[in-house]
């Protein structure tokens, strides 16, 4: 919860190219109190089956700037392994032997004290969109 001190901070993340929230991600949040000042890592969570974080790290006071970091690639792993073991006669995907395109997603925002900011990511295997929802 924000109070006039400090910002807070959620998300959640849709998977694009199935259509539905990417459950069981792992996201970590950072916060900073100046543009020249160390990262320090607040802790993380993990996404639910709606593709949110709901306990996510309160921010300190005198935050500036907000890193939260999606490790993506083992949701893709273990998406795929669920493809191939419900359709397997599918023909592979093009870049299956390549891995992961983006295996972790960073993404650093500026933040103003008593201020609420949501942060969808709109994932897919081969890229990825975010915006200041509300």
């Amino acid at each position: 919860m924000s109070t006039d001190t400090t910002a807070s901070v959620s998300t959640h993340i849709l998977d694009t190219s199935a259509g539905r929230p990417a459950e069981g991600v792992a996201v970590g949040l950072a916060a900073r109190s100046g543009r020249d000042a160390e990262w320090r890592a607040l802790g993380g969570s993990a996404t639910d089956a709606d593709g949110r974080c709901k306990d996510l790290p309160a921010l300190p006071e005198g935050t500036t700037h907000v890193r939260l970091d999606f490790a993506v690639e083992a949701y893709f792993e273990e998406s795929a392994k669920k493809k191939a073991e419900a359709q397997q006669d599918a023909p592979a995907n093009r870049d299956s032997g390549a891995g992961v395109f983006f295996p972790e997603v960073a993404i650093t925002f500026a933040v103003v004290p008593g201020e609420h900011y949501h942060v969808p990511l709109l994932l897919n295997p081969f890229g990825y969109s975010v915006y200041r929802g509300s």
